[in-house]
């Protein structure tokens, strides 16, 4: 498939070393000797100039897809009491996909299979057991390839990633297109899951009891470790031309790993039918795992002292944890349905969870940890310092940088509540509206544990132009522990709101047609969901200031304010037993039955996003651009102007004073909405008795409509001076163009 593609690169006079001044006349900055080959990362500019010295490149790159599923099935009855049934499913991929820069192209594979069996024995006419085992294994395999050919930066490696205008963090905002290959290259996991589970069901007047026990062991096998083949990022296009690394971070020696843990839960639950018209649902379960563990005792994982501060050298276990804290972990569960008229046509639901989520993919974090997969991390480096050679003495400048997880790490835990209504207007016409609401805590976010402590002014050494209450830190102000770099760390520290209310009409015509319309209105709060940037690249990673999340608490990254979605399907009135062609017969009765459209109209409001800056003011060390911009006071008009070459006005913006985080909040302003229409023709045929053919033809986003992605976050790169030519600019799309596909399905 040929994508439509925007790219931001260096413009045709940057590419020379021109420049533009602050008076708009080009300056001669040069081009450093070590800069000018990786220029041939970015595709010729053949768009429109921007400033700045950067311009667009349009491109139609080729994206692949290759997917292939199969399933198999054996039953068996051994007698009116014992049953066996046996499945197989593999679902085999892989794909090539240019990145916004075609010459950044992202590889990866993926081989899924699941076997399973299960044996129902029927205790009695009111009991029932059910045993089943399971084996799953997921392989992935991701890496990044240019087809540029150029010294990497880690001797034998190719050439790693290039960030101009952005942050340190993986796959980040930039100003300018990122290049090179992705930081998440030469990655691999083989994930094992062996399950076990038991079920009892039983049944003795208003009671309907379940109860069971369920086991998973879980073997990971992975090389997680990013930058193995390094990331040079530069605080600016200048900077880039002039070949000063701001930030550098590589891994030159990575190592796999073989996590292994064990998780299992019981359970019990009691339907109890209090009335005709009342049911009442109680239950109880209890889950636990027994941490993250490292098969040949390599889990390493760096520990705090009693001050709370970072130790310089990782605690290496068989557990990642100090301390285990989900050996034990209730979840109450309550539910109730009411028919308050006894007349089978309104029900009253509702409902209230505690759920835990078992921290059993943790490898992310950890496989960038020291000794076994050292990530190196210098600050303020000659382009000139590469390559590294792996295995070789550390570079002077370099300082180790942790990652990991909080080593009394608790297990996130989310109470959901709901309450719903569902009236039936007529036969054919149904009416259900709800209201949907949760709260989580103990939940991660990702952390610098490694700052310079700061000043609350007035204190001293704030400067007198601060007000009161403002957090200060000083230019210079060492880290915590100066023998390390800055960390990236999940704590259990998060928390989270969400509160929706829902409504959804069912409307069914004679004749085949019926109508289904929703219409969701929700808000998510949190103050940090973001793991990692290639997941949600709407906000940062990190935490703005990690001795202060409630400036982070703001809508989440995957916030929607409205959703509304109306289907529709329709069996058409043609052939046998219908209006039109009933009185066909052979080959043209077969040939005018068994019509059937479907249709899907989706509109919802946008994501949230943040405005950011690809240097940090904030002097807190941290160079992987979570600090965010304060507002500009002076600034009246609207700061979301919607439309895609500037979605927002980068001057309601202004660089925050040295030392001081930004005033703007965590996802404050709102991207651009989605509306789609996805339709479908379906026809089945009965060739023989037992033999029957499905043809289909789907059409997505039918009406070919542009929906446009999160614009450019960056609004400066320089402490002083104008904002970035390219904040505020959409360069991509978030579906993609029309599609059309043909499926045949033979049952027999």
């Amino acid at each position: 498939m040929q994508l439509s593609n925007v790219a931001l690169v260096p413009d045709n006079q940057a590419r020379q070393g021109y420049l533009p001044g602050p008076n708009g006349t080009l300056v001669n900055v040069g081009v450093a000797p070590e800069a000018a080959p990786l220029l041939l990362l970015w595709p010729q500019p053949n768009g429109p100039e921007l400033g700045s010295g950067i311009a667009e490149a349009f491109s139609h790159p080729l994206q692949t897809i290759r997917e292939d599923f199969g399933t198999t099935r054996l039953d068996r009855q051994f007698s009116v009491r014992d049953s066996l049934s046996a499945i197989y499913t593999i679902d085999d991929s892989d794909d090539f996909t240019p990145s916004a820069n075609p010459l950044s192209v992202d590889i990866e594979s993926l081989r899924e299979q699941v076997a399973s069996l299960e044996e129902t024995h029927l205790i009695s006419p009111s009991a029932l057991n059910v045993a089943r085992i399971g084996f799953s294994r997921a392989a992935y395999f991701f890496t990044g390839t240019s087809p540029v050919n150029l010294p990497g930066f880690i001797q034998g490696r190719p050439i790693g990633a290039v960030v101009i205008g952005g942050g340190a963090s993986p796959n980040a905002a930039t100003q300018i297109s990122q290049a090179g290959t992705n930081i998440g290259s030469n990655l691999f996991i083989n994930r094992n899951l062996f399950t076990y589970e038991d079920q009892l069901a039983a049944h003795k007047g208003p009671h309907q009891i379940t109860a069971g026990v369920w086991f998973q062991q879980i073997q990971s096998n992975d090389r997680l470790a990013l930058s193995q083949y390094g990331q040079a990022s530069f605080s600016s296009l200048q900077d880039f031309l002039e070949g000063n690394v701001s930030t550098f971070v590589a891994v030159p020696s990575p190592t796999a790993m073989a996590w292994r843990s064990l998780e299992g839960a019981w359970y019990v639950q009691d339907n109890m039918r209090l009335r005709r018209n009342l049911t009442l649902a109680l239950g109880f379960r209890d889950e636990f795992i027994n941490g993250w563990n490292e098969a040949r005792d390599r889990a390493a994982n760096f520990v705090f002292d009693s001050r709370g501060v970072i130790e310089t050298s990782p605690r290496v276990a068989h557990s990642v944890f100090t301390v285990n804290r989900a050996r034990f972990l209730p979840e109450p569960r309550a539910g109730l349905a009411w028919d308050p008229f006894s007349n089978g046509r309104t029900v009253v639901r509702a409902g209230f969870g505690l759920y835990a989520h078992l921290q059993d993919a943790l490898s992310y974090r950890l496989d960038q940890n020291a000794p076994f997969n050292t990530t190196l991390h210098m600050k303020n480096v000659p382009l000139g310092s590469f390559p590294l050679i792996p295995g070789g003495s550390l570079p002077a400048a370099a300082l180790v940088e942790p990652a990991g997880v909080q080593p009394s790490l608790q297990t996130p835990m989310v109470e959901a509540y709901s309450l719903g209504i569902e009236h039936a207007l007529t036969r054919n016409t149904v009416l259900r509206a709800s209201y949907v609401g949760s709260h989580g805590y103990h939940e991660i976010v990702s952390i610098d544990a490694n700052i310079p402590a700061a000043a609350v002014c007035p204190a001293i050494p704030c400067p007198a132009t601060l007000p009161a209450g403002t957090i200060y830190t000083p230019r210079g102000a060492p880290l915590a522990n100066p023998e390390l770099a800055n960390t990236w760390t999940w704590f259990s520290e998060g928390v989270s709101s969400y509160n929706g209310l829902h409504a959804e009409l069912r409307q069914r015509f004679s004749r085949g047609l019926e109508f289904r319309g929703v219409y969701t209105w929700s808000k998510s709060l949190d103050n940090g969901d973001t793991l990692n940037p290639s997941a949600a690249t709407n906000a940062p990673g990190l935490a703005m200031n990690p001795k202060n999340l409630a400036m982070d608490y703001g809508l989440s990254t995957f916030d929607v304010r409205h959703t509304a979605v109306l289907s529709g399907s329709y069996q058409l009135p043609l052939g046998e037993g219908h209006r039109f062609l009933g009185g066909e017969t052979g080959w043209r009765a077969k040939l005018a039955s068994g019509w059937k459209l479907d249709a899907i109209v989706t509109a919802r409001s946008g994501f949230p996003f943040t405005p950011q800056l690809s240097f940090n003011p904030s002097n807190n060390g941290d160079t992987r651009n979570s600090v965010r911009p304060s507002f500009n006071p002076a600034f009246t008009r609207p700061v979301v102007l919607g439309v895609p070459n500037r979605y927002f006005d980068p001057s309601a913006f202004i660089v925050p004073p040295n030392g001081t985080y930004g005033n703007v909040g965590r996802d404050t302003l709102i991207g651009p909405g989605l509306e789609t229409f996805d339709a479908s023709v379906m026809k089945d045929t009965a060739v023989t008795e037992g033999l029957k053919i499905e043809l289909r033809a789907e059409f997505f986003n039918t009406l070919n409509r542009a929906n446009f992605n999160t614009p450019n976050l960056i609004v400066f790169t320089q402490p002083a001076g104008a904002p970035a030519t390219t904040a505020g600019i959409i360069t991509s799309t978030s579906t993609n163009a029309r599609q059309i596909q043909f499926g045949l399905k033979l049952l027999w």
